[in-house]
């Protein structure tokens, strides 16, 4: 019977993918880009390897987890400018 092997790397990048999107609505969106542009570099080593659906799952919500971290962390920049600014004006 033959061994399946299991990719490290498609693994990290399906776990940091969820752990980014879990930050994402949690507040720690920083954390989660950054735990998403990791599982992202993880994806694309995983692809290269060995190419199977878990190494596409982790590159796949990796990108989801990063591209909702930077909306969100933008969102509330402009919102903390928004307030700066109304606050100057008064």
């Amino acid at each position: 019977m033959e061994e399946k092997k299991s990719n490290g790397f498609a693994v990290a990048s399906l776990v940091l993918g969820i752990v980014a999107i879990v930050f994402n609505f949690i507040g720690l969106s920083i954390v989660g880009l950054i735990l998403g542009i990791v599982g992202i570099v993880l994806g694309v080593m995983a692809k290269k390897r060995n190419p199977n659906g878990m190494a596409t799952a982790g590159l796949v919500l990796s990108i989801i987890g990063t591209v909702l971290c930077a909306l969100i962390f933008i969102a509330c920049a402009a919102c903390v400018g928004a307030v700066g600014s109304a606050a100057s004006m008064m």
